[in-house]
């Protein structure tokens, strides 16, 4: 693909409908919980990204704006078990001590690491400029999306799950704002569809944790009655 596309017509559009279609609303706490294990890997390569398109764009005000609402912030402080008043972390050691909170049995955390790490390998090897350019296209309303689909699942007892919905609610508000927000701080980047791996490697991603994600909800349903 050569980038050449233009606004809804991108094919990462088309991905990020497809991960919102998702059945988020069909899984149970153990799901929800499996899903939450996906993203963290996810935030790993976002924040690494982020830190990509710093080095590559190291005068950019937008970006540094950026950078200073996602690594070494106190934005998501304070939340029980996971962060003190005023502490201040990266996004994605937020979602590492929520997992923290309620660990799998070592088996599945062993191969959920596995798959984790092939995952950001696989991200790791890409162009940087594409992986600079994916930043603007999660920050500028492509997240928001994903965010808001993931909620549909159902809320649960679960220290991991309510750290989870926790995370993406701040997130929506975050990047909700169209002047302010964290979409107004990357949308200058203007991402293409050379996009598009990173976004279905965060589909496979999704789905690999979480099989039961690609079942539609009325087959769910109907083998539950």
């Amino acid at each position: 693909m050569d980038g050449t596309s233009r606004g809804d017509e991108f094919r990462f559009k088309r991905v990020i409908g497809e991960i919102c279609d998702l059945n988020w609303s069909g899984l149970d706490e153990a799901g929800v919980i499996d899903a939450a294990w996906a993203y963290y890997f996810f935030s790993v390569q976002f924040q690494e990204n982020m830190e990509v398109a710093r080095a590559l764009y190291p005068d950019d005000p937008k970006l540094k704006d950026l950078e200073s609402e996602e690594s070494n912030t106190d934005n998501l402080s304070p939340w029980p078990g996971v962060a003190a008043d005023g502490e201040k972390m990266n996004h994605c050691e937020f979602m590492r001590r929520v997992l923290a909170l309620a660990l799998p049995a070592e088996e599945k955390r062993y191969r959920f690491q596995a798959a984790g790490g092939r995952y950001l390998e696989r991200v790791r090897t890409m162009d940087p400029q594409i992986r600079a350019l994916s930043i603007a296209s999660y920050e500028d309303g492509g997240l928001e999306k994903v965010f808001g689909a993931m909620l549909k699942s159902p809320p649960a007892e679960s220290p991991v799950v309510a750290g989870f919905r926790y995370f993406l609610f701040a997130h929506i508000q975050f990047d909700s704002d169209p002047n302010g927000g964290h979409g107004a701080m990357t949308r200058h980047l203007a991402p293409d569809d050379r996009v598009l791996p990173l976004w279905s490697a965060f589909y496979d991603l999704l789905v690999g944790f979480v099989p039961a994600l690609a079942v539609p909800e009325e087959s769910a349903t109907s083998r539950v009655a």
